[in-house]
């Protein structure tokens, strides 16, 4: 059985890796298990340009291993693996990895959530290389450029006129001619005129493997099953997101959509002493520089828990 640790961070994005970053130069020695596939999305992005501090731009991979080398500089202890079971009925809280217990007086659940995919080879093939799940992120990469933007659901409209302001021209591929999208969202999109409907359809491939980046999609009519190839310089997923939060879902409060939820204005759980930072309880924002606030946030959320209650520990202990 493990030392008991003042906390742990369950997650390597940059909302774990800024909450190890301020908690380590705190002196509350992190563990920070961070998973086998650390760096959350910004490991499948290439071009980050509105990430202050980088003023040339940098490549997703090597900005979160900056994060990740800045943590570890002030002392955080980085265990790539992943959890597997928690125990947060009692203090001090018990996170596994496997059968190897590790105990904490706290602990910030930074793990994040991830962009549904279509589940296409080519799809993986050229993820940052015009494919892409984050418009605010990546839209100013196709200024007059022609994109397909897939999703019926408020994200696509939002994302499609979003794009409009840069791009030629936006197809907005949908697979029934229905929307999940609130009447107000469609409408705005449809007043759009850099914004063409293609319904009834689904991408069946993303072309421009042999390029290297993406030259077009194949699209397939539901209607019909003929298939016709279109020409794009990038296609945005906007079908959702899905948070990682399994392991969580049986002890912290979470919404219809498995998003962790936070006391407003902190980020505090439903449980004292664990708290939530990141896309893990945010599906509003989803930056890299909002959630490294969060983690941040967290982190003195985390430390001010702990300050307070060794003052009252100490204050009891004068007094009796």
């Amino acid at each position: 059985m493990s030392d008991v640790r003042d906390v742990i961070i369950i997650g390597g994005g940059p909302a774990g890796y800024t909450a190890a970053l301020y908690t380590a130069r705190a002196n509350l020695k992190p563990l920070v298990i961070e998973g086998f596939n650390w760096g959350g999305q910004l490991m499948i992005t290439s071009d980050v340009e509105n990430y202050p501090g980088y003023p040339d731009g940098i490549m997703g991979p090597a900005m979160m291993a900056d994060f990740r080398r800045q943590a570890e500089r002030f002392g955080a202890e980085l265990v790539t693996d992943d959890v597997t079971r928690v125990d947060f009925s009692e203090r001090p809280f018990r996170v596994y990895v496997g059968d190897e217990e590790h105990r904490a007086e706290t602990v910030i659940v930074a793990t994040g959530a991830s962009a549904r995919q279509l589940g296409l080879s080519s799809e993986q093939t050229l993820q940052g290389r015009g494919v892409s799940y984050c418009a605010t992120c990546d839209g100013a990469f196709f200024r007059d450029k022609v994109v397909v933007v897939v999703g019926g659901g408020d994200s696509a409209m939002e994302e499609a006129t979003f794009l409009s302001r840069f791009a030629s021209k936006v197809l907005l591929v949908h697979r029934r001619d229905e929307f999940r999208a609130s009447p107000i969202m469609v409408d705005r999109a449809r007043a759009d005129e850099k914004i063409e409907f293609v319904l009834n359809a689904v991408v069946d491939e993303v072309l421009g493997g042999d390029a290297g980046h993406v030259t077009g999609v194949r699209l397939r009519s539901t209607a019909t099953d003929e298939t016709t190839d279109v020409p794009a310089d990038g296609i945005f997923v906007a079908i959702g997101h899905d948070p990682t939060t399994a392991l969580f879902l049986d002890w912290l409060d979470h919404d219809d959509a498995g998003y962790l939820v936070t006391e407003p204005g902190s980020t505090r759980t439903n449980i004292p002493g664990v708290f939530a930072a990141g896309d893990v309880q945010d599906h509003t924002y989803r930056q890299a520089v909002t959630a490294a606030g969060s983690g941040t946030m967290a982190a003195l959320d985390a430390q001010r828990f702990l300050d307070d209650e060794r003052h009252h520990a100490e204050t009891a202990a004068a007094s009796a």
